[in-house]
């Protein structure tokens, strides 16, 4: 593997009605949802990776351990940043933070794992 310590990546969306945690069934209010600030923060890690495998190989999400600090309302932008800090044979480790205009949302730490794509589907069928 190729990829390197330190690699930063980010990923944004602005809060709209889709992904609250009313409509998404995590909540009762019209606020950003912790599903979509998990999966905005695991898009900023899976960007980190972009050209530093071959078609053959992929990663994916193994563990997830975030804190989400405050609400976004609708219409904020929210940006997620992943940094990877770590590697261990085909285990990748990354910080995760996410920002709304005023300040930290949330926080925390996500792996992901190195796998073939073949072999990986071959195996659940």
């Amino acid at each position: 593997m190729s990829v390197k310590l330190g690699t930063t990546a980010q990923s944004e969306v602005i809060v709209d009605i889709d992904n609250t945690a009313i409509n998404i069934g995590s909540g009762s209010l019209p606020v950003f949802s912790t599903p979509s600030l998990v999966a905005l923060m695991e898009n900023a890690a899976v960007k980190c990776l972009n050209g530093f495998f071959d078609e053959s190989l992929t990663t994916v999400g193994i563990a997830l351990n975030i804190e989400h600090l405050k609400a976004s309302s609708v219409g904020e932008k929210i940006i997620a940043k992943a940094t990877l800090v770590n590697i261990c044979n085909r285990e990748l480790l990354f910080d995760v933070e996410a920002y709304d205009s005023k300040g930290m949302i949330g926080r925390g730490s996500h792996k992901r794992f190195v796998i073939n794509k073949e072999n990986f589907m071959r195996k659940l069928k």
